[in-house]
C-alpha cells in the first residue's frame, strides 16, 4: 500500500459507554490523520443492542460482510451480559476474532505518573491467545466446549493446539525484537502436563529463531504474584487465552484500572481490530465521565500496526504523534478523568489530546 492509498476503517460503536469512547477515539484519528496527510475511508457499522433493535441481529449480517472489505476497525465496549436471551443476541467478540483470525491479543500495560499506578516504570505487553483455550464460546467448530451430562457434573473442555500456541507465540517474539527483547512464557506445564506442555513446547521450539530475544518462563501462580510484587522485570509475556485475560486484567489493576487498558487483536496480517480491554460500564453510560484513554490507545495501536504492515509511513508517524498527545493529555489533572485522579471528563480529555496534537 503507498501512503495515498486510504485506509478502510470500519466505526462499531459497541454498547452503553461505547458510543462515547468511541466517537472521541475517531475524532482524534482524524485530526492525526490530516496532520500527517493520510487518507482514510471510515464505514461506520451497526453492533451490538441498537443493531439487535434496527437489524434485528447484534452482529447482523451485512456488517459482517462489510468488515471483510475492511483493513481494520475499532469496535466498542459490548455489553453482552445485557442480552436478552434469543439465537440472535450473540456476543460478537468470539465470533469476530474466530472469522477474521485474529488469535493474538496483544494488551499492553504502562504506568503514568500522578494518576494513582501501583508501581512506576511499568511497561510490559501481554500477548494472549485469543481463540482457543478454556474459552466455550470459541474452542469448538460446532456446539460448546462446556457441557452438562447430569445435574450434578458440569465438564469444560480446554483446547490447545500447536498451531494455535506457534502462531502466538511467533507473534510475541515479533513484538519483542521490536521492544527491549526478553520475551516470557507463562504456564502450568507442573499440573496441565499435555495442554500447556505443547504450549511450552512451541514457545522452545521458536526460541532459536530469534537468538536476540532472552528467552524465560515462569508458572502463572508464580507470575501473578511477581506481577503485583516487580512488574519492571518484565517485558512480553505471552500466554493461553484464559491466563492472559485474567493476568492483564490484574496488571491493569497496577496501573489505573481497567480504563487504562488498551487491547488490539492481530492475526497473520489481513486485518486488526482496536478494542479496549474494559466492559461497556452501563452503569456511567450516558454522563460522559466514561475514561477514553484504553480505546483512544488502541486505536493508536491499529493505525501505528497498519503503518507497518501496508508500508504506510503517513500511519506510522499519525500513531507516534497520537501517542505524544495522549501522554501529554494524561498529565493534565483539570483533563483526565476522575478514575485516575483527574478533575475532568471525556470530553476534556479529549479536547486536551486535541489541543496537544495541533500544537
Amino acid at each position: 500500500m503507498s501512503n495515498t492509498e486510504a485506509l478502510r476503517i470500519g466505526i462499531l460503536d459497541g454498547d452503553d459507554i461505547g458510543h462515547e469512547i468511541v466517537p472521541v477515539s475517531v475524532d482524534i484519528s482524524r485530526a492525526a490523520a490530516e496532520l500527517h496527510g493520510v487518507a482514510i475511508d471510515w464505514t461506520p457499522l451497526p453492533i451490538g443492542a441498537r443493531a439487535l433493535q434496527t437489524h434485528g441481529h447484534t452482529l447482523p449480517p451485512e456488517t459482517l460482510e462489510a468488515l471483510k472489505t475492511l483493513d481494520g476497525w475499532i469496535l466498542g465496549p459490548i455489553g453482552h451480559r445485557a442480552y436478552p436471551k434469543g439465537p440472535n443476541a450473540i456476543n460478537p467478540h468470539p465470533i469476530l476474532r474466530k472469522q477474521f483470525n485474529l488469535f493474538a491479543n496483544v494488551r499492553p500495560t504502562r504506568s503514568y505518573p500522578d494518576i494513582g499506578c501501583l508501581h512506576d516504570n511499568v511497561d510490559l505487553v501481554i500477548v494472549r491467545e485469543n481463540n482457543e483455550g478454556f474459552q466455550p464460546d470459541r474452542n469448538m467448530l460446532m456446539g460448546s466446549g462446556e457441557f452438562r451430562p447430569n445435574d450434578e457434573v458440569t465438564l469444560s473442555v480446554r483446547v490447545i493446539t500447536r498451531t494455535g500456541s506457534r502462531r502466538v507465540a511467533r507473534a510475541a517474539f515479533e513484538l519483542a525484537r521490536q521492544r527491549r527483547k526478553h520475551l516470557t512464557y507463562i504456564h502450568k506445564d507442573t499440573v496441565f502436563k499435555l495442554s500447556c506442555g505443547m504450549f511450552v513446547e512451541e514457545c522452545q521450539k521458536l526460541a532459536p529463531e530469534y537468538p536476540d530475544v532472552l528467552v524465560d518462563d515462569v508458572i502463572v501462580d508464580t507470575f501473578a504474584m511477581r506481577l503485583v510484587r516487580d512488574p519492571q522485570s518484565f517485558d512480553v509475556v505471552v500466554t493461553t487465552n484464559m491466563f492472559g485475560d485474567i493476568l492483564s486484567d490484574e496488571a491493569a489493576g497496577l496501573v489505573g484500572g481497567l480504563g487504562m487498558a488498551p487491547g488490539l487483536c492481530i492475526g497473520d496480517g489481513d486485518v486488526v481490530m482496536a478494542q479496549a480491554t474494559h466492559g461497556s460500564a452501563p452503569d456511567i453510560a450516558g454522563r460522559g465521565i466514561a475514561n477514553p484513554y484504553a480505546m483512544m490507545e488502541s486505536t493508536r495501536m491499529m493505525f501505528e500496526w497498519l503503518g507497518h504492515s501496508r508500508g504506510n509511513e503517513g500511519a506510522v508517524r499519525m500513531g507516534a504523534s497520537m501517542a505524544q498527545a495522549i501522554t501529554q493529555a494524561l498529565g493534565d489533572a483539570d483533563a483526565r478523568t476522575g478514575d485516575i485522579r483527574g478533575k475532568g471528563n471525556t470530553a476534556t480529555f479529549t479536547q486536551a489530546v486535541l489541543r496537544n496534537l495541533r500544537k
